[in-house]
């Protein structure tokens, strides 16, 4: 790479994007086109071995340390990493201001020499920035788009706001295992990747020592849709909002972590009375790693999650490989699949990148 012609283009890239706010907000996708969006799905390329991939932190704040991780995984993955001066700009307890982290998003999906774009963290942040994006700038240079937990916002609000297929996956600092990147690499490095998704199995030993571990089925069952979802206190948060998720006919994956069981009753009874949560299909339920530690008398996890997922009758099951354990899979968003709770697993059904 030209790396003189690359900082070039991102000073163009940058101009670019210091529109202002309201023009972001204009060329939002109206709420009547999004389900037209959702049923034209934007595939962004697959990436590989050489190419560039950007890291942004579009959330919380980045320590120098924690970058240079991220950096070292990208690197280790066999892809060239590159970020701006934004992602270190630390304000308060962001990585940046709201306008700087749009910027940098904005900038890594302009840019045409950036391949791909993972995010180093997640956090708190990204629902702050979701009405200032400029969607149309991503819908017309589709891109693989990496994360999870905060990015839970990112992943969905671009999928249905422009059609495009996100990757609920690590992010830059927890591609630091060969089962992260490899999984990550089986799904955004080949077009070919209509497979199935099975989780690692939990000894006897490790349930036994955290319970939230414990693999089981809530209602029986095979269930085809959509697949949308992500970190539990986002997808409550964005519930009401114009970035609300529609979960009519998906198959919605949740995970969340140190949170009572309360608080898990507590979002979990909001996305119940939202207005599409009931119209699921299927629901995959992650590992919620410290959520089952009450600091007072309390029903257990499993309890509060069979009180509230098992009366919707659709086929459902807890403790896949997914959200804030150190081996999680890559669940593309916006892809079909079918969830089948007698093998455990979600068999993806199309394609989720490009060739």
């Amino acid at each position: 790479m030209n790396r003189r012609k690359f900082i070039a283009r991102g000073v163009q890239v940058s101009a670019l994007t210091a529109f202002p706010m309201g023009t972001a907000i204009s060329q939002q996708i109206p709420e009547t086109l999004q389900k037209a969006q959702e049923d034209s799905i934007i595939l962004p390329k697959k990436l590989k071995k050489g190419d560039t991939v950007g890291l942004i932190a579009p959330g919380y704040a980045l320590s120098s340390d924690a970058l240079q991780n991220a950096i070292t995984n990208v690197k280790t993955m066999g892809f060239v990493p590159y970020h701006t001066p934004r992602i270190e700009g630390n304000f308060g307890y962001l990585s940046n201001t709201d306008e700087a982290r749009v910027a940098d998003l904005h900038e890594m999906f302009l840019n045409p020499d950036i391949d791909g774009i993972v995010c180093a963290r997640g956090g708190y942040g990204c629902t702050r920035i979701l009405n200032q994006i400029n969607f149309e700038h991503i819908r017309q240079n589709p891109k693989v788009l990496v994360g999870f937990s905060d990015i839970t916002a990112l992943l969905n609000a671009i999928y249905q706001q422009t059609g495009l297929v996100t990757f609920h996956g690590p992010v830059g600092t927890t591609l630091d295992n060969e089962f992260n990147r490899s999984h990550l690499e089986d799904i955004i490095c080949h077009a070919n990747n209509s497979i199935a998704l099975t989780p690692e199995t939990y000894s006897s030993q490790t349930v036994a020592d955290d319970a939230t571990f414990e693999q089981y089925v809530i209602n029986s069952g095979k269930a085809t849709g959509k697949l949308v979802g992500g970190n539990l206190s986002l997808l409550s948060a964005m519930t009401g909002t114009e970035f609300d998720v529609d979960y009519t006919d998906k198959i919605v994956f949740i995970e969340d972590m140190d949170e009572d069981p309360y608080r898990i009753d507590r979002m979990l009874t909001q996305l119940l009375d939202s207005k599409t949560f009931k119209n699921a299909r299927g629901i995959v339920l992650g590992v919620f790693k410290g959520c089952n530690e009450p600091k007072r008398v309390s029903f257990s996890l499993r309890e509060v999650i069979l009180d509230r997922i098992k009366p919707l009758n659709i086929p459902s099951i807890y403790g896949f490989s997914i959200g804030h354990i150190k081996k999680h899979l890559t669940i593309p968003v916006g892809i079909e699949a079918t969830l089948d709770t007698k093998n455990f697993n979600l068999q993806l059904l199309e394609n989720s990148v490009a060739s």
